[in-house]
């Protein structure tokens, strides 16, 4: 496909069991639902939860809107790539745009929700090492978060996302033991990756202490994962630096 096409890909046709696909050309719309004869649609969701013309899509240059035309659901477009980043759009919401280049669109349906890939061209950056928006002259621009990807904490904190990276619907984040028990390489002990649990928290991210009495290890390892996948400190590439998953 073209640099600026979106692409949509179904899980299969009506009349076949291999999934099918359909471009869309900055300008171009499609809607998607379960259809009537008064009320085609492009994609088809073959579920009686689903209205028949529920939304639609519309391509713009390197990204796509999403118009939610149902008047009582929400619909949710995630990222399967990242690290649990979704988008959610509310009933009636028109041309809301969706940031990510693979998306899923999901949808109530009878049992669970049905879904659909939307494709958008690779977004445009500022090339790397162009200006920043700062002016020539001036204070350098601070590290925000300074993490050392080859310290032990980087890799601590990498544990701590991976239920997270791995699947995004996941709420459960590691204790200390169960750190101690993925990461055996290190040679830590319990307290030892308390230490850089908390160093991470009040040194390098700088988390906040909640307001709850919520205990210190639980608000601090729920906060650093938050904030880690929040800005991408963490992403799915760095679980590289784990060891390889005990069958």
């Amino acid at each position: 496909m073209s640099h600026s096409t979106i692409l949509i890909q179904m899980a299969a046709a009506p009349t076949d069991d291999r999934p099918y696909s359909l471009e869309l050309a900055p300008g171009e719309q499609a809607f998607f639902g379960r259809g009537a004869p008064n009320a085609p649609v492009d994609v088809l969701l073959d579920d009686p939860a689903v209205s028949r013309r529920a939304g639609r899509i519309g391509a713009v240059n390197d990204y796509w809107v999403l118009s939610n035309l149902s008047t009582s659901k929400t619909y949710v477009v995630e990222n399967p790539e990242g690290g649990g980043e979704f988008v959610k759009v509310p009933p009636g919401r028109m041309g809301a745009p969706i940031p990510f280049e693979f998306s899923r669109v999901m949808l109530p349906a009878l049992d669970g929700t049905v879904s659909f890939l939307v494709f958008a061209p690779r977004h445009v950056h500022v090339p790397p090492g162009s200006a920043d928006g700062n002016a020539d002259s001036g204070a350098v621009t601070q590290v925000a978060y300074p993490l050392d990807q080859n310290a032990k904490y980087f890799r601590i904190l990498v544990a701590l996302c991976e239920p997270r990276l791995r699947d995004p619907s996941t709420s459960r984040i590691p204790t200390v033991p169960e750190i101690m028990e993925r990461l055996p390489d290190l040679g830590l002990s319990r307290t030892a990756i308390g230490f850089h649990i908390g160093y991470l928290a009040e040194k390098k991210l700088h988390v906040k202490s909640p307001q709850s009495g919520e205990g210190k290890a639980d608000w601090q390892r729920h906060a650093l994962v938050s904030l880690a996948l929040r800005f991408d400190l963490v992403t799915s590439d760095h679980l590289a630096l784990l060891p390889v998953p005990r069958r």
